[in-house]
């Protein structure tokens, strides 16, 4: 099995107002998110010996930049935009819109919002 990865960066702001009172998550705040988006592969490498071109990860940079980079998270998502949904949304999109040559699959996507922190979203293995 092979897997690979790429981390994209954008600079959003959001709050989740559903903390108590005093929560400082709840006020307006930024961060400097970091999304690695892995992908996996049992099959045979692609020729040069890729699992994929990196380049075939371009559409999901564009979404990023486009839609959340600069943005108020709260606008964009349509749940509290926690590390958690990010991950999960992000995943969906990768996975239902990036165009991965046969038998490479979206593995997992993890979102950092700081240095020290990420949550991490994949489909659940039976």
């Amino acid at each position: 099995m092979h897997r690979v990865g790429k981390q994209f960066r954008f600079e959003a702001a959001h709050s989740l107002p559903d903390l108590p009172e005093g929560h400082q998550c709840a006020r307006v705040h930024g961060h400097s998110y970091t999304v690695e988006v892995h992908l996996v592969t049992d099959g045979e490498l692609t020729r040069p010996g890729f699992v994929v071109d990196f380049a075939e990860l371009g559409p999901f940079g564009a979404h990023v930049r486009d839609h959340f980079d600069h943005h108020d998270l709260n606008a964009v998502l349509d749940a509290p935009p926690t590390s958690e949904h990010l991950a999960a949304y992000f995943y969906r999109w990768c996975r239902d819109h990036l165009r991965l040559p046969t038998p490479v699959r979206v593995e997992k996507v993890r979102v950092s919002e700081t240095a020290s922190t990420f949550a991490e979203y994949g489909p659940v293995l039976s």
